[in-house]
């Protein structure tokens, strides 16, 4: 039997969102919500999942307040999913994988799928940028630090960090002889 691991009582923010999100058919499921699907039957068709896994993953997402059931038929009971702000809010990482996969995985010829301007239709290339000065976030240009609730697991992991790039600074300066 498989041991699962769960991150949810884990300091990092990617591991806890992985906890959220990081199954695979759950970030197919926002995905088709983005596109306006909030039926069963239609997350059904669209992925081709067995109804028992889309029951758990979609539970799984109410559970987590990434979606909300609503009910839309008293008779026969229905419910729609709808995403919720918590949802909403992964829009960004959504495309923004969409992005990474279209430039290193796609078709020679091309991507399957472009993120497109509703008005104009021109492609769309996302990019990160910070909120409070509009500039682009690039690796170069950033580095993580502990925030005001780290505890000893992510000062621990930011002080390897920051070893690890002394040493890599280290070798780069290193005079030949």
């Amino acid at each position: 039997m498989i041991k699962v691991t769960s991150f949810r009582d884990m300091e990092c923010p990617v591991a806890r969102s992985l906890e959220e999100v990081g199954e695979w058919w759950s970030i197919l499921i926002l995905r088709d919500a983005f596109h306006g699907l909030r039926r069963f039957d239609a997350f059904e068709v669209s992925l081709g999942m067995a109804s028992s896994t889309l029951a758990r993953r979609l539970s799984l997402l109410v559970e987590h307040g990434m979606l909300a059931r609503r009910r839309y038929s008293e008779r026969p009971p229905r419910d729609e999913y709808v995403l919720t702000e918590k949802g909403r809010d992964f829009y960004p990482v959504l495309l923004a994988l969409m992005a990474w996969g279209n430039r290193h995985l796609a078709d020679p010829n091309g991507p399957a799928v472009w993120a497109v301007n509703r008005d104009s239709g021109a492609v769309i290339e996302p990019v990160l940028i910070d909120a409070k000065t509009g500039q682009r976030i690039q690796l170069r240009d950033i580095s993580l630090a502990p925030g005001p609730t780290a505890g000893p697991e992510i000062h621990q992991r930011m002080a390897r960090a920051a070893a690890a790039r002394q040493a890599r600074l280290a070798e780069k300066n290193k005079e030949p002889l």
